[in-house]
């Protein structure tokens, strides 16, 4: 066989099989499996005067900030990559409550520049005295939750789920709705001690 009839029939087979009608599409951004921990949780019961369940797969550890007082804390997630920043206050006035409570709506709201919705939704145990606002921010902002709890008098406790990524709320939404449920397990079992 000469070299052209094999170059001949070569152009052939090609021209041929690029002419069958397949109908090819793109596929879709793949991302990460995620593999979630079963939910498992243990008590905070130590010398703060609140107590409350967090997860067993995430890391309470003081908060070592320059500025952190007693009672602060970071419930680190390592495997997601996020952090729930939590502080407390020992509330002495009316107006310090106040200005604790503005200042919540205020963090929450600064995320209305890239937010898609910001929901709110009261939190209410009154047999326990817990009151508060969780804040279900969605889009690509930096906090996806934010909430306060109080017992409206003298106790303040505040958390704010942070990732150590770029937000991109599509990405990480089944893991915000993971840790979520991990919060309101949080609020249900929190207890102040006196």
């Amino acid at each position: 066989m000469s070299r052209y009839s094999c170059l001949f029939l070569l152009s052939s087979l090609l021209a041929f099989s690029a002419c069958n009608n397949n109908n090819y599409t793109p596929k879709p951004r793949g991302y990460y499996r995620i593999d979630f921990p079963a939910k498992a949780y243990q008590l905070y019961n130590k010398a703060c005067p609140f107590s409350f369940e967090y997860p067993r797969y995430a890391v309470l550890q003081a908060d070592s900030s320059a500025d952190t007082q007693p009672c602060w804390y970071n419930l680190s997630f390592p495997q997601f990559n996020g952090r729930l920043h939590l502080t407390y206050y020992d509330v002495s006035s009316r107006k310090e409550y106040e200005n604790l409570v503005e200042d919540a709506r205020t963090f929450a709201f600064k995320h209305t520049v890239k937010a898609n919705a910001i929901d709110q939704k009261i939190i209410n145990y009154p047999d326990k005295k817990v009151y508060g606002v969780y804040y279900a921010i969605e889009g690509n902002t930096a906090s996806s939750v934010q909430f306060f709890l109080t017992d409206s008098t003298k106790h303040y406790f505040r958390g704010a789920l942070y990732f150590n990524e770029r937000p991109q709320y599509d990405s990480i939404q089944p893991v915000v709705a993971f840790i979520k449920k991990d919060i309101d397990q949080m609020i249900s079992t929190f207890k102040w001690k006196n």
